[in-house]
């Protein structure tokens, strides 16, 4: 492995259910062995960024679904973000890492507000910061969050962690036949409607560039390995020229 960094700061978007392990809720054993991931990270000399979701808790769109005013289902969705970053942020502090949480929704007392300077100077003094609540919007996913976010604080790479190895042209759960994908341009990916991120994030990265590589978060040490360089996952990124 290199002993220096190909990124010098990175975006990690988690999903909520990233967190919760088994059941519902947040697992004390995951978080830590996230926190504990990206702690090596951070040892490697990466400035990270964290975009956690809150799904493990609540999903505003699930319900929305159930009859609820979408916009009041989302700000709840919101709120539970906030509650994975605090305990990330818990998490990272506890093994020596220091983290501030930043809020698109202000909440006085709790943590700071989201300010794109602040987020910059606490990336640059190698505080991990964990952006919570989404981009204070409703309708807007924790995807599009990342995406903006990674935009913000000028991050090199937007770094998706699923529960599989990459981009597959079909449900590689249900068909053995199904095949993975090195490389993407933001275009098949929108064309094809390839369960990446959603549409809006994608356009987003498209527009200025910025490259996502999706990749197993269950590996160990599989972030340290993508902010190294290996190959590993699938890259989404501009058509690379012949």
């Amino acid at each position: 492995m290199p002993s220096t960094p190909r990124y010098k700061r990175i975006l990690l978007k988690l999903s909520g259910e990233a967190l919760q392990g088994k059941g519902y809720g947040i697992d004390p054993e995951v978080l830590n062995t996230i926190a504990t991931e990206i702690a090596a990270v951070t040892e490697f000399g990466t400035e990270v960024g964290v975009v956690i979701g809150g799904g493990n808790i609540l999903r505003g769109v699930s319900v929305a679904a159930g009859g609820m005013d979408r916009a009041g289902a989302d700000h709840m969705g919101m709120l539970a973000t906030v509650i994975n970053a605090l305990a990330m942020q818990d998490a990272l502090e506890r093994i020596g890492v220091p983290a501030r949480v930043l809020s698109a929704i202000p909440m006085q007392g709790i943590c700071e507000t989201y300010i794109q300077r602040r987020a910059v100077h606490h990336l640059a003094n190698r505080q991990v910061v964990l952006f919570a609540a989404g981009t204070g919007n409703p309708y807007f996913t924790t995807d599009t969050a990342a995406a903006l976010r990674a935009l913000e604080v000028h991050a090199e790479v937007l770094l998706k962690a699923t529960k599989v190895d990459g981009v597959y042209d079909r449900d590689p759960a249900k068909f053995p036949d199904a095949r993975r994908y090195e490389r993407l341009d933001y275009v098949e990916v929108l064309a094809r409607g390839l369960q990446v991120m959603d549409g809006a994030a994608i356009a987003l990265c498209r527009e200025h560039g910025l490259p996502v590589v999706v990749f197993d978060m269950l590996g160990r040490g599989n972030i340290r390995k993508v902010v190294s360089g290996e190959s590993l996952g699938t890259i989404v990124g501009p058509v690379e020229p012949r």
